[in-house]
């Protein structure tokens, strides 16, 4: 008579392993499992105490990833490392190793799964507009259903299960339905795109093209614009990103440059004086910043001088204000010096002398045919 628990020596044994390497095991398996347990409550604490001290959002995401750490999983690891010591099959090897690799790739993907749920729910927070709270919720969807996919392979192929029929599968599904919408996710992808990188926001005022207006809404597919005109211009997100895009939101500070045209035969006297005349002006305006003022170019029928300053403020009203206040006290002081600004005007000269005198009396005598004007 035989009996399962005795070896051939008349020891305890099960599953060919005796007492003391059973015991052994179930020791390794309880102090691995009461560690691991322990270790992560003593991070857990860290981290949550770092977390108050911060205002990173980093270890808020750590701290939540590790605090959906399972005991189920814990105990799992530790009966691996456990049953190092018996003496296994390699069936049985095999299979506690497949269980233990399935182990970790499932709470790894709860990790993952748990990280990208704390970036969306971060835009559940504070004064964030609706669409961009759309697109993170989007793109945190995506990107979860991605990592399951990948996971649930990996487990699968871990078991010894031959996937390469699937993931050709859904390669092939995946290119047929990428054709099918490309231009419905190539304006998702740039939503996405817009949401992360940011180039403009709601209530940003920009320049695409032609086109000038705050932006309205930005949408999965679209993006609408408010038109000075009262109009609203509706963009795709993936023609609106190929474009140039002018944010005059973000705008520190305005350039301002102007060309004076004043009239030929100032005296050179005058002329000398025009730069600083135009430099005192400009100076003593506040919020103003005075670059330079040149004489600069020799014009058809005016002697030009060009003005540049710098406005501290992107308010367009506030620097139409004090150009507006520039543009008058230059006014008032070339009235106040007789210095008098430049009109279109054309000079025709005759070549008969006497017709030219015969215009000067004031003549109104037609000139002849033939006359040559130059």
């Amino acid at each position: 008579m035989t009996f399962p628990f005795l070896s051939r020596t008349g020891q305890f044994s099960f599953l060919n392993n005796p007492f003391e390497a059973w015991a052994a095991a179930l020791a390794v398996t309880a102090g691995t499992a009461i560690g691991m347990v322990f270790v992560r409550a003593f991070v857990l604490r860290r981290m949550e105490t770092l977390s108050r001290r911060t205002g990173t959002r980093l270890d808020d995401f750590v701290t939540r990833m590790l605090s959906q750490t399972y005991l189920l999983f814990i105990v799992v690891f530790a009966m691996y490392f456990g049953s190092t010591f018996l003496d296994l099959t390699d069936k049985q090897d095999k299979f506690v190793t497949r269980i233990a690799i399935a182990s970790l790739l499932l709470q790894a993907a709860i990790w993952g799964d748990t990280g990208l749920r704390a970036w969306r729910d971060q835009f559940s927070i504070g004064p964030v507009d609706g669409e961009r709270r759309a697109s993170s919720s989007v793109l945190c969807f995506i990107s979860r259903l991605l990592l399951w996919v990948v996971v649930t392979l990996m487990i699968l192929d871990n078991f010894g299960i031959n996937i390469t029929t699937l993931v050709a599968s859904l390669g092939i599904g995946g290119v047929a339905v990428a054709l099918a919408t490309q231009n419905i996710l190539g304006d998702l992808f740039a939503s996405l795109s817009i949401m992360l990188d940011k180039p403009f926001e709601v209530g940003d005022f920009i320049i695409v093209g032609d086109v000038l207006g705050s932006v309205e809404h930005i949408g999965l597919k679209t993006t609408r614009v408010r038109g000075l005109g009262g109009e609203q211009v509706v963009f795709s997100n993936g023609e609106l990103l190929k474009s140039r895009i002018h944010n005059h939101k973000r705008m520190q500070t305005r350039r301002v440059a102007f060309v004076l045209r004043v009239a030929y035969g100032m005296p050179e006297e005058l002329l000398c004086r025009i730069p600083h005349i135009i430099r005192d002006i400009v100076a003593s305006k506040p919020n103003i910043d005075f670059e330079r003022a040149h004489f600069f170019s020799w014009g058809q029928w005016s002697l030009d001088f060009e003005v540049v300053y710098h406005y501290r403020s992107p308010d367009y009203i506030l620097h139409m204000d004090a150009q507006q206040d520039i543009f008058l006290e230059i006014y008032r002081r070339f009235q106040q010096e007789g210095i008098e600004f430049a009109h279109p005007l054309s000079i025709v000269r005759l070549a008969d002398p006497k017709l030219a005198d015969s215009f000067r009396r004031g003549g109104d005598a037609a000139p002849p045919p033939g006359p040559s004007f130059h």
